[in-house]
């Protein structure tokens, strides 16, 4: 059973695929709902903060690298185009802007594509954190409601 946590967390925590795709794994893998939605939560949180103070950086740094550097530059565009569609979007209501670009669970939203993109529009620490974890509990609570769906038709 903790193997199967562990793998939970360690999905969680990947770019693209995130809680978003760690939720219906646990659900295939019959583990119980709440407890593995907590555990891909902090799997998908983890690495919040490293991306916001590290991510851009490195990023800008391999950019021009021979091996990463077209996939840091696609990162990068990716992080700014999102930011700049979040603020035009938004406007003042940048904080509810990137609550619901995490939370809404389609392809290329998540938390590490809106943490890129409040780190490259220098959204305050606090405030990006917030959004993100609020978007990150949105999309679990999508994600479940979606997976017991599919999986109670399955069963």
């Amino acid at each position: 059973m903790l193997k199967k946590y562990l793998f939970i967390f360690f999905v969680s925590m990947v770019p693209i695929i995130e809680l978003r795709g760690a939720i219906p794994i646990s659900q295939g893998m019959e583990l119980p709902l709440i407890p593995s939605y907590i555990i891909c939560i902090l799997g998908n949180m983890l690495p919040v903060p490293i991306i916001y103070f590290f991510a851009r950086k490195v990023l800008v740094w391999g950019a021009d690298k021979p091996v990463i550097g077209k996939f840091f530059r696609w990162c990068l565009e990716k992080g700014e185009k999102g930011g700049k569609k979040l603020q035009s979007k938004a406007g003042r209501g940048l904080f509810l802007a990137l609550l619901l670009f995490v939370g809404i669970p389609i392809p290329g939203t998540g938390a590490w594509t809106g943490t890129l993109a409040a780190s490259i529009l220098d959204m305050d620490f606090k405030s990006s954190v917030i959004a993100v974890m609020l978007g990150v509990l949105l999309a679990g609570v999508i994600m479940m409601l979606g997976s017991i769906g599919v999986f109670s038709l399955i069963r």
